[in-house]
């Protein structure tokens, strides 16, 4: 639980440049699993499939991540169903932009 909690901290680090809220507070993280041996997978998404980003931002929470003392490897799964609404935001992201 100790390195999911590091992974999480990195995650809410990253930030789509388009929205000035973190990936997971955004929602955009659907999954998190992390193995004993220190193997994470992590399936994401995006505001929209012709997300400007969708080239970059993939690689960019796997570099992230794969630099978390602890983590021996990283696979980040891109994923489009369920697509992404705003109901998949945090409150901190909802009051952040104002849909509160």
């Amino acid at each position: 639980m100790v390195l999911e909690a590091q992974v999480i901290e990195v995650l809410q680090n990253c930030f789509d440049p388009e929205i000035p809220v973190n990936i997971y507070d955004l929602g955009l993280i659907y999954e998190i699993k992390v193995e004993p041996a220190g193997k994470v997978e992590i399936k994401m998404t995006l505001t929209a499939p012709n997300c400007p980003v969708a080239g970059t931002l993939p690689g960019e929470v796997e570099s992230r991540v794969q630099a978390v003392p602890g983590v021996t490897d990283v696979n980040v799964e891109l994923v489009w169903d369920p697509p992404w609404c705003t109901d998949r935001m945090s409150e901190a992201a909802r009051l952040e932009l104002g849909l509160m």
